[in-house]
This record gives structure tokens, sequence and C-alpha cells, in this order.
């Protein structure tokens, strides 16, 4: 995948049903390009499907993480690009101090959540993760 793919990852999900004279027009592409790029994101597996989003706790088993991201450098743009791109990133934070960025990780499974893990640590320009699965939310009244 390159720039490209996952600058339309990131259009994608935040609207999955959008045109692709919209994504088109949005990336500067024809449609024609966009058109291919979608037919081979999802020949390639990386598209498995369109879905709905749902309410954290209408998924009570899903696998939340949390993962801080150290960035190499100059990189952050570039870094938060790929991030938004990844399927398995559902949320994504600007931070200070130790980490520059802090990621919101869902998955399905813990077998899901270490591809995911695997595909983010690849990324060029992050020098350091550090994961923590989140184990149960307390509310206060």
């Amino acid at each position: 995948m390159d720039e490209l793919d996952q600058k339309l990852l990131a259009l994608l999900r935040v609207d999955a049903r959008a045109s692709v004279a919209t994504l088109a027009g949005k990336l500067g592409v024809s449609r024609g390009t966009v058109t291919n790029r979608i037919a081979k994101l999802e020949d390639g597996g990386v598209i498995n499907g369109y879905t709905v989003k749902l309410r954290p706790d209408v998924v009570p088993d899903e696998i939340v993480a949390w993962m801080s991201i150290a960035v190499e450098g100059n990189r952050t743009r570039e870094v938060i690009s790929m991030l938004l791109g990844e399927p398995g990133v559902a949320s994504l934070f600007d931070t200070n101090g130790r980490w520059d960025l802090l990621a919101e990780l869902r998955s399905p499974n813990l077998g899901e959540l270490a591809n995911v893990l695997e595909r983010v640590r690849l990324i060029k320009g992050i020098g350091n993760t550090e994961t923590s699965i989140h184990l149960q939310r307390y509310k206060l009244a």
C-alpha cells in the first residue's frame, strides 16, 4: 500500500458510503483511479468488507487496546496519515511527554490484535510503541 491507498482508506473509514466521485475529488485523482484502487484493496484482502460503526457498549467482547507511539524525527504527519488508514485504529490522539501519539485499537480477537500491532510497528517513522489491553471500564456517577 502506498500513501494514496492509505489516504483512501482513511476517507472510507470516515464514510464508507462516499461516492467514487467524492473520494476522487478529495484525493485529487480520477474516478477510475479510485475505482481501481478500491478493487485492488478488496482483491488483496486489505478491505474485507464494509460495516457499521457501533457504540463501544454494543460490542462487549471486542478487544480494546491503547498503543503509545513515539515518532522518529519530523515524520508525525506521515505516521498519522498511515495510522488513519489502518483498519484496527479506532481513534488517534496527539499527546505530549514521552509519547507522541496515542492510538485506540479495536479488534474482534487477540489474533487480529497481534496482526494490527505488527502492521502498525512496520510503519516507517514509528520508533517505539507500548501497548496496554483495556480490561474493564469504570463509570463515575
